[in-house]
């Protein structure tokens, strides 16, 4: 019998944070040089961050190990949600990116927190 083993890609909180990320960074090579430099590059970090932590935790063995690193993209998500805020108000995006970044780091939390509750239900250690 074989075992089917949950691969990175198909965790609802990496695949959304991946495509999040992309957008963001895509938004942000468009800008001028001292955006790019001052916003860009923290909000690019921040957003990357999430997907990447999801990543290194579903890579360790131990649960708490997986559970740390997944906390540590609630607060990539927190961050991100501020760079997307001082973006708008600084009008270097659209009303429109804005409110789609927004809506998916909103949606995040949740995500993350049904991927705790997952390790710490599924995995005995």
């Amino acid at each position: 019998m074989e075992k089917n083993y949950l691969q990175l890609n198909q965790i609802t909180a990496y695949s959304n944070s991946f495509k999040l990320s992309n957008k963001i960074w895509e938004l942000i090579t468009k800008w001028d040089s001292f955006a790019k430099r001052t916003i860009g590059e923290q909000f690019i970090r921040a957003a990357d961050s999430i997907s990447a932590n999801i990543a290194e935790g579903f890579g360790r063995y131990h649960k708490k190990d997986k559970i740390k690193f997944y906390y540590y993209s609630f607060g990539s998500v927190k961050e991100s949600i501020d760079w997307n805020e001082k973006a708008k108000m600084r009008n270097l995006i659209t009303i429109k990116d804005y409110e789609e970044i927004a809506m998916i780091l909103n949606a995040l939390p949740k995500d993350l927190h049904q991927l705790i509750k997952f390790t710490n239900e599924r995995l005995q250690f």
